[in-house]
């Protein structure tokens, strides 16, 4: 796929209705040789639209406005190309919580919480949110997380209990670092500003009590971390919009290790994703 062609899809299949600014953007540089051939230059996992975008807002730059970005971007590339090669698009977005607590809440309690590609582990901390289900309200401090509920959801009476949190992660993000949560802001889209705002009181959270956070592979590195986890307390491994970043056969390989743990395992990720027997 052209890079012409890969921003044209995701503005039209991703930012349209979602994001104006990143689709006119995405639709900009579809026509931009001078950027397709600098961005030819960095591997094909470090060209997709949203790393770059957030990348130029992490160092300053405009996005508002396409001439202003396209030169911008032009002007500073030796210092937007090393990002793109360290960065990754690692959104920890805690809305997510609001899919997980039903679950949680409904196992044996205590839990230690073992979340693979956990970025900067702000999902380790179901039990510090408050979650609103329609009209229904759970918990009574941190952000708020609303969740629209439809079928037959049951919305939980309490929150979980959790005695350990640990993440795995190739790049783990440290939440009490600035320059860390600021990336996490980057990934954030300009108008979503109740994303950005959920995403600071989710820091201050973390930040006053750190999970374990370990830099290692989703699969050479799961049961050496799962076997951290106390005694007496039910493991639950989870993960979510993680995989598909994973070949086909590493997602495999990750089944067998993770079905051979104790415990639970929760995934969260779309259909196309993960297709196995039950």
């Amino acid at each position: 796929m052209s890079v012409a062609t890969r921003y044209a899809e995701f503005a039209v299949r991703e930012a349209r209705g979602v994001s104006p600014v990143y689709e006119r953007l995405a639709l900009a540089v579809t026509g931009d040789r001078l950027l397709h051939a600098l961005l030819g230059a960095v591997p094909r996992a470090k060209q997709q639209p949203n790393l770059l975008f957030s990348v130029v807002r992490f160092v300053g730059g405009p996005v508002d406005d396409p001439a202003a970005f396209h030169d911008f971007t032009v002007a500073n590339w030796p210092a937007i190309e090393a990002h793109l090669r360290v960065r990754a698009t690692q959104t920890n977005e805690v809305g997510r919580c609001a899919v997980l607590l039903p679950v949680l809440a409904g196992l044996p309690q205590p839990l230690a919480l073992l979340e693979v590609g956990a970025s900067a582990g702000l999902c380790l901390y179901p039990d510090r949110y408050t979650y609103r289900y329609g009209t229904r309200m759970v918990g009574s401090g941190g952000p708020v997380l609303d969740c629209a509920v439809t079928g037959p959801v049951v919305v939980p009476g309490r929150l979980p209990e959790v005695v350990w949190r640990a993440g795995l992660d190739l790049n783990p993000l440290d939440v009490t670092d600035p320059a860390d949560v600021a990336w996490l802001e980057a990934l954030i889209w300009p108008e979503h500003q109740h994303r950005r705002a959920r995403l600071r009181a989710a820091a201050v959270i973390a930040a006053a009590d750190p999970p374990v956070l370990v830099r290692g592979d989703l699969v050479d590195d799961l049961s050496a971390l799962a076997a951290r986890a106390p005694a007496g307390a039910t493991l639950v491994v989870f993960h979510t919009s993680v995989l598909y970043q994973v070949p086909a056969a590493g997602r495999e390989r990750f089944v067998a290790a993770v079905r051979a743990l104790p415990g639970h395992w929760i995934s969260v990720e779309t259909p196309d994703v993960l297709t196995f027997d039950a």
